[in-house]
């Protein structure tokens, strides 16, 4: 997982210790595992890009907030079916200061005129919409979306249309649980090596030390995301 691990490495990390007291508030995350029943692993997507059915590193970063303290408008826009509740998240994720710094670092490798219709400014990832085949920072791709749910591939550049050696699906949820009053907010992350062919000694594409990594990661995007959709 190539550039998986050098971003998390370098990026992830110096997002963390970037952000100082701002970690304090990721005590509100929770962190689980992603169930095999979950519709991530039965979408054409996973199928077309782990063929192989290699093994996965795989979680699911969760975070609920009070009704109450979400901005209004997105609420209104959430009852007539807009999907602007899971697109300020979105926004929040790629926007925000989470992200920030993997920003800044792909920006310096990548950003050329190959690479120009891609959406790389802080501004501009703020506003998207993130229809279906937007490019960010030549890392990821808005693969799929729907009213609560953007699903990104991640792992290798976006003009990498193959099966990947490294590969995988990060998906960003926004959900209204009326019964307890809240919003469930999601980042689900699901990584493989799409070209390896799995045996009896096949192992996660991370470390546990990498995978601990990306969910400290996961939960400063968290609540950089989630600061966008708040009062």
């Amino acid at each position: 997982m190539g550039i998986v691990r050098t971003t998390l490495a370098l990026a992830g990390y110096g997002s963390l210790a970037a952000a100082g007291s701002f970690i304090a508030l990721t005590r509100k995350c929770r962190l689980q595992d992603v169930p095999p029943s979950d519709h991530i692993f039965n979408t054409t997507l996973f199928a077309r890009y782990n063929p192989n059915n290699a093994p996965v590193t795989q979680d699911v970063c969760l975070r609920r907030v009070p009704l109450a303290s979400i901005r209004p408008e997105l609420l209104e826009a959430e009852k007539k079916g807009e999907g602007k509740l899971v697109e300020a998240f979105c926004q929040g994720v790629w926007g925000g200061i989470g992200f920030a710094y993997q920003r800044r670092y792909l920006e310096k490798k990548y950003r050329g005129p190959e690479t120009a219709t891609q959406v790389w400014d802080t501004a501009a990832l703020r506003t998207s919409s993130y229809p279906v085949g937007t490019q960010i920072t030549d890392h990821f791709e808005v693969m799929s979306k729907n009213s609560n749910s953007i699903i990104v591939r991640c792992g290798d550049s976006p003009r990498n249309k193959d099966v990947r050696a490294s590969d995988g699906l990060f998906e960003m949820l926004a959900e209204i649980k009326e019964e307890t009053g809240e919003v469930e907010f999601g980042l689900k992350s699901v990584f493989y090596s799409g070209t390896s062919v799995p045996d009896a000694y096949s192992k996660e594409p991370m470390s546990p030390t990498i995978k601990w990594l990306h969910q400290q990661y996961d939960k400063v995007l968290m609540e950089s995301a989630v600061r966008n959709c708040t009062k």
